[in-house]
């Protein structure tokens, strides 16, 4: 059912306005006077209003001004009636926002028109608003299933990172829980840099969230390192130590023929440079490239810091495990010449978290292991 709602100070007019639509079909509502009509609105569901201008109380120009800044009723048509030597007044209405203006006395067909007129372009208004909510409600859902289906791939992304960095590991039988505790000190340093102004830019939660992920790609070049290398128990001859410094570019390599062929993953892209730079040194004397300060990738100089901290607190076949301040104080000493001074920082600021997730993540068998150089690093 249509309901037009008849704002009129005088009765007669509500009368005879009210006769002629009844019998077009509609649903008449009256109101004496604009606060009256004010009151109709919120009562019931209006789809057109007649509106007077001269009525005590509240106007017809007081009315359209409230209804035309009302979101709920802006969009109700309003036909204002009017005498033939008000034009002055209509015309005011119409700039407030009014559709459309009846003469008094009221002629049948003139008002059939203006009505039915007036009708078709409110049920038009509300078939668009349907129409804007159903694809907004479809934009929605189909929003929600994208996540949905992008964070399964991403998942499945992540696991099967870990797992290929697992396998690589596996050569290596002696490093236990060592790649969790890594994606654990990436992402507890990144947090606290990413709260300094010098890396708000740079560090946010999508940076963290990646770096969390690509951690575990840092040593998979190793698979490229011949076992009897690999997994030699002692001290690694000048030739062997060669060959072992190889495993950052072979890491390296690897990841970039996968961003050839997938170009753009920031996974991937953070990986190549965790997987070639992470044994560079702030000082410039680390390898494969001798990369010093900030020529070193952000994420790599986070990475190398936690993965000495993992080497120093974790037991091997050449030394005991070091305690948590011994190692502190050792990266400390560090500071500026291995490690960046910024990345040490955090560290210091964050070693509680350090402490938990070595506890967290213990190696259930630290016995034994090769040496990587002078000092195993994971």
């Amino acid at each position: 059912m249509t309901n037009i709602l008849v704002v009129d100070d005088i009765e007669a007019n509500r009368e005879v306005l009210s006769r002629r639509l009844k019998g077009e079909g509609f649903e008449i509502i009256i109101a004496e006077d604009g606060l009256i009509a004010l009151d109709r609105l919120k009562e019931h569901a209006i789809d057109l209003v007649l509106l007077d201008i001269q009525m005590p109380n509240l106007d017809g120009f007081g009315v359209l001004e409230q209804m035309k800044s009302d979101e709920k009723f802006r969009h109700i048509p309003v036909i204002i009636v009017s005498a033939l030597d008000d034009m002055d007044s209509v015309v005011r209405c119409i700039e407030l926002g009014a559709d459309d203006y009846l003469t008094k006395p009221f002629n049948k067909t003139l008002l059939r028109a203006r009505v039915g007129a007036s009708l078709d372009r409110k049920r038009l208004h509300d078939r668009e608003e349907e129409h804007r909510a159903l694809v907004e409600q479809y934009n929605q859902e189909l929003e929600m299933r994208v996540k949905e289906q992008v964070g399964e791939i991403v998942s499945a992304q992540h696991a099967s990172i870990l797992a290929m960095s697992k396998l690589a590991e596996s050569k290596d039988p002696d490093t236990g829980e060592h790649l969790d505790r890594m994606r654990e000190y990436c992402k507890v340093i990144s947090q606290v840099l990413g709260k300094l102004d010098k890396f708000k830019d740079i560090i946010d939660k999508k940076y963290i969230e990646t770096i969390h992920a690509a951690s575990p790609l840092h040593d998979i070049g190793k698979v490229g390192i011949p076992d009897p290398i690999l997994l030699k128990p002692g001290k690694l001859s000048d030739d062997e130590w060669v060959i072992m410094k190889m495993h950052p570019s072979i890491g390296a390599e690897t990841l970039r023929t996968v961003d050839k062929k997938h170009p753009g993953n920031a996974l991937i892209v953070m990986g190549i440079e965790i997987a070639e730079c992470h044994h560079e040194r702030w000082d410039g004397k680390g390898y494969p490239h001798g990369l010093s300060g900030e020529d070193i990738p952000l994420a790599a100089r986070i990475l190398a810091l936690g993965d000495v901290y993992d080497a120093l607190t974790s037991k091997r076949c050449y030394k005991d495990a070091f305690t948590h301040e011994k190692s502190a104080e050792i990266i400390a000493e560090g500071k500026g010449t291995q490690f960046d001074p910024d990345v040490v920082d955090a560290f210091l600021a964050a070693q509680d978290e350090f402490i938990r997730i070595r506890k967290e993540f213990h190696d259930p068998d630290e016995s034994g292991t090769h040496i990587d150089g002078q000092l195993k690093t994971g």
